[in-house]
């Protein structure tokens, strides 16, 4: 997932809250991090529009497919350049090289969100909880190599569901994928989850599968 957030990188520093949470309605640690976790197991298929931003003003817009377990897609509104998950590799097309890279799903970060059984209380842990302004964040590191970067997941609160997410890694590098009009539990073609590599010079299509 560092590669697939690293396309683009965005800046965005936490800051606190002009009025803290009621604390009659506060939630404990651990029944904030179960709410998160259900949240993101429940998620079965969704749809949305995104903006990815970088530290150096860069911005890039398109349409976000989730199909979990295993399946993902960004497509870009600016450039041809795409990227898939079709449940065992994630695959990363460069229009101006016309080429693809790909890796496992389970040695990205992508696996986090894509796997079956998703937890916060496992290889990926949660450090910290906090707010930037109305939205909560919850720090996701790797447990076993914290110093590998961190994975922020923000989430609005009425009605609690993810917004944007943020990578930072060890190389000081951000980016960031902010969503909006997302639509869930929804019926999304399986044609979106396979890698097609557009042939510019035959003008035929490859397929993966």
């Amino acid at each position: 997932m560092i590669k697939l957030l690293h396309i683009t990188a965005v800046m965005l520093s936490l800051v606190i809250p002009a009025l803290s949470p009621n604390l009659a309605e506060a939630k404990s640690p651990s029944e904030e991090i179960q709410q998160a976790e259900t949240y993101l197991r429940n998620l079965k298929t969704a749809k949305a529009d995104f903006i990815q931003r970088n530290g150096q003003g860069g911005r890039l817009t398109g349409t976000f497919y989730l199909n979990r377990p295993g399946k993902l897609r960004f497509e870009y509104n600016e450039v041809e350049d795409f990227i898939v998950a079709d449940g065992l590799f994630i695959y990363f097309f460069d229009s101006e090289l016309n080429e693809q890279t790909n890796a496992p799903i389970g040695q990205t970060l992508a696996d986090f969100l894509l796997r079956k059984d998703l937890s916060l209380d496992g290889d990926i842990s949660v450090e910290d909880i906090g707010y930037s302004g109305k939205l909560k964040v919850f720090t996701l590191a790797q447990a076993d190599d914290i110093g590998a970067g961190t994975v922020k997941l923000f989430f609005t609160q009425e009605p609690f569901a993810l917004k944007k997410w943020q990578v930072h890694d060890a190389a000081g590098q951000t980016t960031e994928i902010e969503l909006s009009n997302m639509e869930t539990d929804i019926e999304l073609s399986n044609s979106l989850f396979g890698f097609v590599h557009p042939d510019k010079t035959s003008g035929k299509t490859k397929f993966n599968q």
